[in-house]
């Protein structure tokens, strides 16, 4: 459908003027399509509800369509009906119908109205003129930041590109589907299972994917304790899994610490090197062995750290889709160390709300890529006072909304942390850990007995049986999980 002008009524107070020109050319619009949209509701208000799901009032670009529009929306959600009459009397109370050009004009819309059965095509033409207005606005936008002093390149990328992921937020093209359709994709999910087991991203522990069956596209899972827990190495462990066991390609993105000291934990972990040899240097033959291998297997792996500190939600989301886009195997999880640590794109806000925001965004990143989203987070100083020392959801630091946005809540738990020396039984307290799922949107909560391996910063399947089952310090590693 051709573009056409509108009357002179009618364009008077056009809105979304270019910051910049660009080669003097005006802005898309379909007069006649946007006719089309309110036409077909004034002569069947039904449709109303079938065109409100695609088009919004601000995609309309002349301003007396708009206002139309508006108010044909606000009548059919008063449930009140809709004419003809009543829109041009709520017009007149409104002040507004003159402003779109007295009832001739409304006489205009409704004429130039071809087929009302094809109001749908008609919002969808109104849709996609002003997604590409909002494309050339935003890229005028950019042009013009460009030539702003004061600005870095880095700044200036990720500002652009805010501008435009954010023309696509709320413009999903999924629309209400009939449960024939949603039953047909269960079952397809359900025979995929039955083939290949759970689709889950498994974590390489085997009670803790008996209990989540992995981690699941679109999922929010926190991990969070009490500082000097070891989550951040529980994070690495499942990091190194799915990246080196499963091949999976995974991002890492940590404001706590350096790449280099991630790499030295990991060649540590998965080589079973002891941290403390590591960083004075007094490595054995067999150390060095052991690091080459280790070096060998995480260099061939699809993980991704960014250390980059301070970075804001909409920085991790665009490092995110770049990595996912330009991947050939995609994007299978996100691991994010801390949510703390994450720099809020409002510092004006109450820290409760910056924390809020920053989930809840989270998740919709967790639902945009389709992948699950690890978080680590903090536990406030409840769990210390606390009599058992056990962790619990209230336990959360700084806002009850993680609790609410994530779908599962895993704490890791160590009682030896909190024993005295006296009360610590030497070597079997020091190496028993639990995850604590106290969440899961869609499956059971509980306890996971793991084994943990300090000199190793590494978390293994758990092995029963005490002293003699673990062995001396140097053969922890044969009693970790296969996985590792």
């Amino acid at each position: 459908m051709a573009d056409s002008g509108p009357s002179k009524r009618a364009r008077k107070g056009m809105t979304k003027e270019l910051p910049i020109p660009i080669l003097d050319r005006p802005l898309p619009y379909s007069q006649e399509a946007e006719q089309g949209v309110v036409g077909a509701i004034l002569l069947e208000p039904e449709v109303c509800d079938e065109v409100a799901v695609i088009v919004r009032p601000d995609d309309f670009f002349v301003p007396a369509n708009r206002i139309i529009y508006r108010n044909l929306l606000d009548m059919n959600a008063s449930m009140r009906g809709i004419d003809l009459t009543l829109l041009v009397e709520r017009l007149r109370e409104a002040g507004e119908l003159e402003e779109i050009g007295s009832e001739a004009y409304l006489a205009e819309v409704m004429s130039s109205v071809q087929v009302v059965a094809h109001a749908r095509h008609y919002a969808m033409i109104v849709r996609e003129k002003a997604i590409r207005r909002d494309i050339i606005i935003a890229a005028s936008e950019v042009l013009e930041d460009g030539y702003e002093p004061g600005s870095s390149s880095q700044e200036l990328m990720n500002r652009a590109e805010q501008k435009f992921f954010a023309i696509g937020d709320g413009r999903d093209s999924n629309y209400v589907q009939k449960m024939d359709e949603v039953m047909q994709e269960t079952l397809r999910m359900i025979d995929r299972r039955s083939e290949n087991g759970t689709e889950g991203v498994q974590t390489g522990f085997g009670d803790l994917d008996k209990m989540l069956y992995g981690f699941h596209n679109s999922e929010l899972i926190i991990l969070a304790a009490r500082p000097s827990m070891g989550k951040t190495a529980l994070a690495l462990n499942i990091a190194d899994h799915v990246a080196v066991n499963s091949r999976q390609p995974v991002l890492f993105v940590s404001l706590e610490m350096g790449r280099v000291e991630l790499g030295q934990r990991l060649l540590c972990s998965r080589g079973k090197i002891g941290g403390e040899r590591m960083r004075g240097g007094f490595l054995t033959n067999k150390d060095q062995q052991s690091l080459a291998k280790a070096a060998s297997e995480l260099s061939q792996a699809p993980l991704f750290i960014d250390d980059t500190p301070s970075r804001t939600v909409t920085e991790i989301a665009a490092v995110a889709r770049r990595l996912k886009r330009k991947s050939e195997q995609g994007l299978a999880m996100l691991v994010i160390d801390y949510l703390g640590l994450i720099s809020p794109d409002n510092d004006q806000d109450p820290r409760q709300e910056q924390v809020a925001k920053t989930a809840r965004r989270l998740k919709g990143l967790a639902r945009e890529l389709q992948i699950p989203v690890l978080c680590l987070a903090q536990l406030n100083r409840m769990t210390e006072q606390a009599k058992d020392n056990r962790p619990r959801l209230s336990h959360l630091r700084e806002s009850g909304a993680i609790e609410q946005d994530a779908d599962v809540v895993m704490f890791v738990h160590r009682d030896s942390y909190y024993q005295t020396a006296e009360e610590a039984d030497d070597r079997q307290s020091d190496h028993e850990a639990l995850v604590i799922v106290a969440k899961q949107r869609n499956g059971p909560v509980g306890d996971v007995r793991l084994t943990w391996l300090p000199e190793f910063a590494l978390f293994a399947n758990y092995a029963p049986g005490g002293d003699e089952e673990y062995g001396p310090t140097e053969d922890f590693g044969a009693y970790s999980s296969g996985d590792y």
